[in-house]
């Protein structure tokens, strides 16, 4: 007990300090979610049994799907994927079935040079062959680019909205009109929702797919390869593909359908992973409208907050303002011989998870960081402190910075070396 214990205490952990981790929204997983997926009319349910003893789960799952087909303006949804890259191949594989119902055999996907590594390996995954669309100078899709890489052989394109900088798209209602006039369908990547939840919807944009992350905007647990739900809703013209079982109501009792003939089929086990749905919807619940509106609101600021305190310190490649994240440059430090990966490294000397850095590849030493809305301006501006404390010491003393961390259990590794020949078992030493 002692052992695991100890162990369990050199684990970074979201009640010491707060994940400015940019890309990849880490936010509180409330114990109210906890305590509503641990009721035992939920815990002790069996996926076998009969529909008439789980009439409450498949009524938490209608009304889930009703509440997040309002949240971002689609027409229906499936709960059934595990991740949020499973729904991204989950759209594409409806978006393809989409097209094939017309006789049309389109084999290319547009995605931003700025996208998530996932987008062009789903895209590839479902078959589809991937096509670059660059940045502008001001972070945003180039449009004259992407007007140029549109054809009767597009599928889709993939867009990020903000996009993986936090920059809003501001020519987002223009885009849509371009991809939808050559019979392409447009997908949105719902990893960065947590700007725009309860504030604007991205069915209103002209998206007609939409991938949600329930860990990242909905407070369900993220990390450890799983479990995790990633539900896609669509517009109208999709519905009939969605993946089968779908729930539906009738005369007040709820059902399973399995009769969808142009379904693409059963894209998970079961229903889906059935306790994130219950976490995601008891933070529905406790929220209410207003409260995700506030949500996405405070998230703006705080990124907000902490670019303009960290600007000077760090190169901010892109005009501001950001939404509720941002990517800065340590490349202003480079001539004191710093990296990106040295500041990532004195952050968590002083105490805070590092963000996600050198990525977006687009920027050179990038730095990315999101605050979420749940960290008090006290954090904030500890961050803040801490981050100015490694500049300072990057022209004082670089050096110093590249031993860093010293403190902590693991102090600087090889990266390199952990990645291409990675040990996974602990042997005592010799």
């Amino acid at each position: 007990m002692r052992h695991y214990s100890r162990l369990s205490s050199l684990n970074y952990s979201i009640s010491e300090q707060f994940y400015p981790l940019g890309s990849c929204t880490m936010k509180y997983n409330p114990v109210a979610n906890e305590e509503a997926a641990r009721l035992d009319g939920f815990a002790a349910l069996h996926p076998y049994q009969d529909e008439d003893t789980v009439q409450g789960a498949l009524e938490l799952m209608w009304r889930l799907e009703r509440a997040l087909t309002e949240i971002v303006g689609v027409d229906r949804i499936t709960l059934q994927p595990a991740a949020g890259a499973h729904g991204e191949w989950t759209a594409l594989r409806m978006i393809q079935a989409y097209h094939r119902s017309r006789s049309e055999e389109r084999t290319e996907v547009i995605v931003p040079d700025s996208a998530h590594g996932t987008n062009p390996a789903s895209a590839a995954l479902a078959g589809f062959d991937v096509v670059e669309v660059r940045s502008g100078a001001d972070g945003r899709v180039d449009v004259a680019d992407l007007e140029a890489k549109l054809s009767t052989r597009v599928a889709a394109l993939m867009l990020t909205n903000p996009n993986t900088l936090g920059l809003f798209e501001q020519q987002i209602l223009e885009m849509a009109e371009m991809v939808h006039a050559t019979g392409a369908k447009l997908y949105y990547d719902g990893a960065n929702l947590n700007a725009l939840m309860g504030i604007c919807r991205p069915g209103d944009m002209g998206f007609d797919a939409v991938h949600l992350n329930l860990h990242k905007t909905f407070t369900t647990p993220h990390g450890g390869g799983g479990p995790g739900a990633g539900p896609v809703g669509v517009k109208a013209d999709l519905v009939p593909f969605l993946p089968r079982p779908t729930v539906e109501q009738e005369n007040g009792r709820f059902r399973l359908d399995y009769e969808r003939p142009r379904s693409i089929g059963r894209v998970r086990s079961f229903y889906g992973n059935f306790g994130m749905l219950v976490r995601a919807f008891t933070y529905i619940l406790a929220m209410g409208g207003d409260g995700l509106t506030q949500a996405s609101r405070d998230a703006v600021l705080a990124a907000n907050y902490v670019r303009e305190s960290l600007d000077g310190l760090l190169e901010m490649p892109h005009r501001g303002p950001c939404m509720h994240e941002f990517v800065a440059s340590a490349r202003n430090l480079g001539a004191d011989g710093v990296k990106a990966v040295d500041v990532a490294k004195g952050l968590l000397e002083r105490g805070f998870y590092a963000p996600t850095i050198y990525f977006p590849l687009i920027v050179p030493e990038a730095v990315m960081i999101e605050p979420t809305e749940t960290e008090s301006k006290a954090t904030l501006d500890a961050f803040i402190s801490a981050v100015k404390a490694i500049v300072e010491l990057a022209a004082t003393n670089p050096e110093e910075l590249h031993a860093e961390p010293r403190s902590l259990p693991v102090g600087r590794l090889d990266e390199v070396s952990a990645a291409r020949n990675p040990v996974l078992r602990w042997s005592p030493p010799q």
